[in-house]
């Protein structure tokens, strides 16, 4: 008998990069429509914002997840299962006759839509030599900078020209477009050798939990870049009903300030290179935290523009773009042999905090003020983090 080779047949990237993507563009694409949609299912804000939160807390809690399931069972039969479930949310949510079937089924959709976000990382380290994986999992990264600028454009021009309805239609027809990529061209690549006992993952997150160093990272990274969603969350009720713009521009402001993540990130890579990394993550947060206080100040004066908002949200943006492949560097790097399970339990946090800080958007009449205090609330709390990391990386 022909012994296995010892690396699977690597699938075609742009297969795995629809995977990664389709999990983050329904978040993003619907958005723009949470206006159109509440008006039509007599759904407050609140409700409707909480289509976004449950969202993010669905992303998160598969981050936990799905890496030990496929560790056990395989990559292919963990992705057919979860794309089988982000296609039926998808359906559910098309035909959602209220916001509460609407809630569950976005919430449903998420856990299924997680899988590709997840594994679809896990592919690529299962299939090419580490400088290789590291080149297509920065060229999946591009994909992951440039869809949520191109998802809310999309998500507005469709629920004004097609109805919010029609977003999910689109969602049902990517997953199974997945499972078909999925059932026919993608092989199994998981080694059965690497397979971990689910009592040693444990151990891992419990060891990691642990760690003053790795928290002070995660939490602050957390703070630092997902917090973001605080402002996504509230951005159609802020840019219609408080500065009285159209439904389908909130598409393109959502856009030029996703562009400030991309350009963060090209920008960190070339100051990682100058300057030492901690330098970069917390000079880079420092940039964000200001931009808040000074949108919590507009915010709180009443001097609210559309340039204004933009302006100091780019920045925040920016340093967030900045701050975000420093902080995932160093929190994996607290334990060396744990790299994997300090990865899932990093994104884990940010989809944590992310979620929060969605639902804290929420809270009182005013969308600018709530958007601003936990944007401003979150840098110096990711501020105090980094410090409380650093301090004890130097003291252990």
């Amino acid at each position: 008998m022909t012994p296995p080779s010892s690396t699977p047949r690597a699938p075609a990237l742009w297969g795995l990069a629809l995977l990664t993507f389709s999990g983050t563009l329904a978040m993003h694409i619907f958005v723009p429509a949470l206006p159109v949609a509440g008006a039509d299912l007599h759904a407050s804000s609140a409700a409707m914002q909480m289509t976004v939160s449950l969202y993010i807390f669905g992303l998160a809690l598969g981050q936990l997840v799905y890496g030990p399931l496929s560790d056990r069972f395989g990559r292919r039969p963990v992705l057919l299962g979860a794309l089988t479930l982000y296609t039926l949310a998808g359906l559910a949510a098309a035909l959602a006759p209220g916001v509460n079937a609407l809630i569950a089924a976005r919430l449903f959709q998420a856990l299924g839509g997680c899988a590709g976000l997840v594994l679809a990382r896990a592919i690529v380290r299962d299939t090419a030599a580490p400088r290789l994986a590291a080149q297509r999992l920065a060229l999946m990264n591009l994909m992951m900078t440039v869809g949520p600028g191109v998802a809310p454009l999309l998500g507005s021009a469709m629920a004004t020209q097609l109805g919010w309805r029609s977003i999910f239609y689109l969602l049902v027809a990517l997953g199974v477009a997945n499972f078909l990529f999925t059932w026919r061209l993608l092989p199994e690549t998981h080694q059965p050798a690497t397979r971990q006992p689910g009592t040693s993952l444990a151990r891992d997150y419990w060891r990691l939990l642990r760690s003053p160093v790795f928290l002070g990272y995660a939490i602050g990274g957390g703070c630092a870049t997902t917090s973001i969603y605080a402002f996504i969350s509230a951005a159609p009720f802020l840019f219609i009903e408080q500065l009285h713009r159209p439904a389908e521009h909130v598409g393109l402001y959502l856009a030029i300030l996703v562009t400030g993540m991309s350009l963060g990130n090209i920008l960190s890579s070339r100051l990682m290179g100058r300057f030492e990394i901690r330098t970069v993550m917390v000079r880079a947060n420092l940039l964000s935290a200001v931009a808040a206080l000074v949108f919590l100040g507009v915010a709180l004066s009443g001097h609210l523009s559309l340039e204004l908002v933009l302006g100091t949200v780019f920045l925040f943006t920016l340093g967030a773009g900045i701050a975000s492949p420093a902080t995932l560097t160093e929190a994996i790097s607290v334990v060396p042999h744990l790299t994997g399970s300090a990865s899932g339990l990093y994104g884990f946090t940010q989809m944590m905090i992310g979620a929060g800080s969605a639902a804290l958007a929420v809270v009182g009449p005013n969308p600018a003020l709530a958007a601003a205090s936990v944007l401003a609330g979150a840098g110096v709390i990711a501020q105090l983090s980094f410090w409380v990391a650093l301090r004890a990386r130097v003291a252990g």
